[in-house]
């Protein structure tokens, strides 16, 4: 941290020598070390909004690297339990709850009944989030804004909250964000404006868990082809959507669970407070 006195975490050195300096070095640095064949073997993952979409996805690409897995999702038993069959068809251990995320009581739950099932946690992906498009500013309701909020930036902190205490070193916390956190969207002004508190809730909380050894990050998806879309906007844009990428088209979700993977895994372990822009080519200032 700037302002404070600097830590020695190694010995005092300086190399003069104009071959062979990386020898003389102490420690030596690290240029390889093993990985798992399965990336996150006897990990135990609580995804949020893992019934459908990226969710589902993530939490499939979780299962196939070893993690058991635990699904909190509203009320969508159709999707929860294929979502649960395809995990189960993978080998892994799975716990489906059903529940509103806004409440912080049912946070708890979740956490609770993780610990009674699987006596840890080790990875926590805040994904769950809703979205009611709006053209006119007048006509998002207070109604509107409190649920948007409370699901999509309340939600994150109460399970946060809830998972602390069981939280070790080399957990890992992430967080799905926006594109529209970044260049904003006229017509999502209410989700764009929680997907900016991700943003910061992201950073802020990574520098709170940094001396825990306990990295936080985030996702920011542009547009994805899941369930969310169809069932959001109207049919013209639904045959557009995701056209105006670089790439041309919508991410699929298992082109984003790709990137929780990485955040998830040993691979990821000096990055934290980061955020990783899986949307099409888009440039945004980060």
């Amino acid at each position: 941290m700037q302002g404070q006195p600097k830590r020695r975490i190694r010995p005092a050195q300086k190399i003069k020598a104009k071959q062979g300096k990386e020898e003389k070095m102490h420690p030596q640095p690290v240029y390889e070390k093993e990985r798992e064949a399965l990336r996150l073997r006897n990990k135990v993952a609580i995804i949020t909004g893992g019934d459908s979409g990226i969710g589902r996805a993530v939490a499939i690409a979780f299962a196939k690297e070893g993690a058991n897995v635990v699904i909190a999702y509203l009320q969508d038993h159709k999707d929860a339990r294929e979502t649960a069959d395809r995990i189960e068809a993978i080998g892994q251990q799975l716990l489906l709850i059903p529940g509103d995320i806004r409440k912080p009581a049912h946070c708890k739950k979740i956490v609770q009944q993780t610990i009674k099932q699987f006596g840890k946690i080790d990875i926590v992906v805040n994904n769950a989030a809703i979205q009611f498009p709006q053209e006119k500013l007048a006509a998002i309701t207070p109604r509107q804004l409190r649920s948007t909020f409370e699901t999509n930036i309340f939600a994150q902190f109460y399970l946060v909250q809830a998972a602390e205490p069981h939280l070790k070193k080399d957990a890992s916390i992430i967080n799905t964000t926006s594109v529209t956190a970044y260049r904003g969207s006229s017509h999502l002004l209410d989700y764009s404006a929680t997907k900016g508190a991700i943003v910061s809730f992201t950073r802020s909380l990574s520098a709170y868990f940094a001396k825990k050894g306990i990295r936080v990050n985030a996702v920011a998806p542009g547009p994805v082809w899941t369930p969310l879309i169809p069932t959001t906007f109207p049919p013209s844009h639904v045959a557009s959507f995701g056209s105006d990428t670089p790439l041309g088209r919508a991410g699929e979700p298992v082109e984003i669970a790709y990137a929780f993977l990485f955040l998830a895994s040993d691979e990821a372990s000096y990055i934290t407070g980061q955020v990783i822009h899986a949307n099409g080519g888009e440039i945004v200032n980060t």
